[in-house]
């Protein structure tokens, strides 16, 4: 009777059950994906954009343009060579547009606030 194991003691009933003995598996890797230049491209584009919108105050279209135009040079990747180009033609368009316009500011300021005074001084010399 020496071959005989110990009487095994009863297992006691639990409330919970136990969690399985793994080990936490680690989720997945985020890797940062290669610079693609696109961002740069479409904010090219939108400067571009808008630079035509502003291109009417040399304060707001000037800087907007340079902008764009820098962005756009910097954006021309291969991926994104299409929206860049197009950033900066329109970025182009909008710095003419503001030197145009602002050449045109000047040149005509003079005569246009000589005949606004000029009417006002009128109005108010006539009586009316």
């Amino acid at each position: 009777m020496s071959d005989q194991l110990p009487p095994v003691p009863a297992p006691v009933p639990m409330s919970e059950p136990l969690p399985p003995a793994t080990a936490p598996v680690p989720g997945p890797v985020s890797t940062p994906a290669p610079a693609s230049g696109k961002g740069l491209a479409i904010a090219s584009l939108i400067l571009g954009i808008l630079s035509l919108c502003a291109s009417v105050g040399w304060f707001c279209g000037g800087p907007l343009s340079i902008v764009g135009l820098i962005l756009g040079f910097l954006g021309r990747k291969p991926a994104s060579k299409g929206l860049a180009t197009a950033g900066i033609i329109l970025s182009a368009v909008g710095l003419v547009l503001t030197v145009i316009f602002f050449i045109l500011g000047i040149v005509f300021r003079g005569p246009i606030l000589n005949n606004i005074y000029n009417q006002i001084y009128n109005q108010i010399g006539t009586g009316g």
